[in-house]
């Protein structure tokens, strides 16, 4: 089942200053990217639902430092990105 991704006007600029702060994470980043749109679900991908505030979001993690939060839409198939970033950032 392969999902598609759904990139709003926010979160690009997020996802390009993101990018300008740490270029090299561009391959890591497209690669966190690529898995997300042919298996969510994979388990380098880490993908866990948030709580508290965040309850409806789930977080998946390009490494050991940096995350995406997005909205996982798994009847439609669809996947919208909210935030890129550190742990701190995203969270």
């Amino acid at each position: 089942m392969v999902y598609r991704i759904i990139y709003t006007e926010r979160y690009t600029r997020i996802a390009v200053r993101f990018l300008q702060r740490h270029p090299e994470m561009a391959r890591a980043y497209e690669k966190t990217l690529a898995l997300l749109e042919l298996n969510p679900h994979h388990p380098t991908l880490r993908l866990h639902a948030l709580s508290g505030r965040l309850t409806g979001v789930h977080s998946v993690s390009i490494n050991l430092s940096y995350r995406i939060t997005l909205h996982l839409l798994i009847s439609e198939q669809e996947i919208v990105p909210i935030n890129v970033g550190d742990h701190d950032a995203v969270y």
